[in-house]
């Protein structure tokens, strides 16, 4: 049987070179690698009391949708700014080139709502992070932070320090 690491396909020199792009689409492509991942993500979230599973376009979505219906909690999508149609709350961050803005409903999320987020990805933490910000301030609580893949040396444990994080691959290196 394969492990998850089996399935995640290391592109050399991506985006720029000196990084190894770990790319999940040859991880949900194979109908056993998806089954694994989403199986693995599940588990660490298991006895774990939640009401709700938010996830960032577009790859978190992939993975906290099956983890959502399949715990039947409701989701609540992130999506880059001018996306969604009703009245949203809005976050800035910081990309590596640049900033961007993320985006939810602004009645996603309920006062003492159990947030869980849910990526493929944790490298900085800054897109978590301003997850969280918006969250927060919705007035729910991060209750866990659940990943497919960490990039551990680029820290971002440090910048989200005060939240429970979980992830099942940990890869050392950009």
């Amino acid at each position: 049987m394969k492990n998850l690491e089996d399935y995640v396909r290391n592109i050399n020199d991506f985006p720029k070179e000196g990084i190894i792009f770990r790319d999940v689409t040859s991880v949900i492509q194979d109908k056993a690698g998806l089954k694994l991942a989403v199986d693995s993500m599940q588990n660490l979230l298991k006895d774990l009391d939640f009401d709700i599973v938010v996830a960032p376009e577009s790859r978190g979505f992939i993975f906290g949708m099956p983890i959502a219906y399949n715990l039947n909690k409701g989701f609540v999508p992130v999506r880059k700014k001018g996306k969604l149609p009703c009245e949203t709350i809005s976050q800035d961050y910081d990309l590596e080139y640049g900033s961007a803005t993320l985006q939810m409903h602004l009645d996603s999320i309920k006062p003492n709502d159990k947030v869980v987020i849910i990526d493929d990805l944790l490298a900085t933490g800054g897109t978590i992070e301003a997850i969280i910000k918006m969250v927060e301030r919705l007035g729910g609580q991060v209750v866990r932070i659940c990943t497919l893949i960490e990039l551990v040396d680029l820290k971002a444990r440090d910048r989200l320090k005060n939240y429970s994080i979980v992830s099942c691959v940990k890869y050392k290196g950009e």
